[in-house]
């Protein structure tokens, strides 16, 4: 495994990071799920990801008891608060209130005294700025979290942040967006902003749900078993199975051939190749998809396969700073009157 610092701060996480959003406590059963984080470990991944949300906030307590007897001091691990959860109106959202309760009841579910980053997993319009940040602020300072990040802000937004954040005396290190060879709307304006105010990516979906790893054939349907065919999370998927973009996936099988690496591991290393990127997000339902994808760690891709890359993928590449994944984050990603 390889490290990075994250940002301009002194915490290194590893390139390789583990998430369980679609897995943990729903697609997932926990011996497997537990299988999966003993996996990572052995493989040299310290760092993971998680949040409030994810599987109704079964995710955390899944996580939690995997991670349990580990050594605390040799992992970094990451949550987040936003999204519902729970059916009150204030429980949602980067209200004070929900940012330091959600906090709370993160650090039970992981059963640990505090989280190594924390993170908005979307902007809030309906909040001051001023409000969130300094409940953050707060949380830092009370030793709860060690640092802060954003999740799916845009670059006006992540400058608000950082300024406010230097204001209150703490740092703004992180950014997770989502970003793969298929999807580069982060490249424009969210990486020069990252840039020049100290943060980095901690991208998810670098597999862009799996369909960089060219199982899903273009005019076939999708494997039984597989993310797409999974009737609860199959939507997350849909909008990269069009048969023009498949075929272009199937175009890097030759390119990942040549350099000796699956098309997963061929598709990691694209990622990790940005400078501003820290760590990728990997998910898994077998151990084996660790202990394959962690090689994609400290892989370095010359010129000539980034341009072989961009020649195979072609115009079916988004690159428009103003496309977001999915509806609700149009609405999240809306600046405040």
């Amino acid at each position: 495994m390889e490290f990075r610092r994250l940002g301009r701060s002194g915490l290194n996480v590893s390139q390789i990071a583990f998430g369980n959003w679609l897995t943990h406590g729903s697609q997932v059963e926990e011996d497997a799920a537990v299988a999966c984080v003993h996996a990572a470990l052995d493989v040299g991944i310290t760092t993971f990801d998680t949040a409030d949300v994810y599987a109704g906030t079964a995710a955390e307590s899944v996580l939690g008891r995997a991670l349990a007897g580990q050594r605390r001091e040799g992992l970094e691990i990451a949550t987040k608060v936003y999204w519902p959860t729970g059916p009150g109106p204030n429980d949602g959202g980067l209200s004070r209130k929900h940012v330091i309760e959600s906090c709370h009841a993160s650090l039970r579910r992981l059963q640990t005294d505090y989280v190594d980053l924390y993170q908005a997993h979307r902007y809030d319009p309906t909040v001051p700025l001023e409000e969130t940040m300094t409940a953050f602020a707060d949380l830092v300072r009370s030793g709860k979290a060690l640092y802060i990040g954003v999740s799916e802000w845009n670059a006006e937004q992540i400058a608000a942040g950082a300024a406010l954040a230097r204001q209150l005396g703490v740092q703004l290190i992180s950014n997770q967006p989502q970003y793969s060879m298929l999807w580069r709307v982060i490249e424009p304006e969210v990486v020069p902003t990252s840039e020049q105010e100290g943060l980095s990516q901690i991208v998810w979906s670098p597999l862009a749900q799996g369909v960089l790893t060219g199982k899903y054939l273009p005019g076939e349907q999708p494997p039984a078993g597989s993310r797409a065919s999974h009737s609860g999370v199959g939507f997350q998927v849909e909008g990269f199975l069009a048969d023009e973009v498949l075929t272009r996936v199937q175009q890097l099988r030759p390119i990942a051939d040549d350099l000796g690496l699956t098309m997963a591991q061929l598709a990691l290393a694209w990622v990790l190749q940005n400078p501003n990127v820290a760590a990728a997000i990997i998910g898994a339902s077998r151990p084996q998809q660790v202990h394959d994808n962690v090689k994609a760690a400290g892989v370095r891709l010359d010129d000539e396969v980034m341009a072989r890359v961009d020649d195979a993928l072609g115009d079916v590449v988004e690159r428009d700073p103003e496309k977001v994944f999915l509806p609700a984050d149009r609405k999240a990603r809306g600046t405040a009157a």
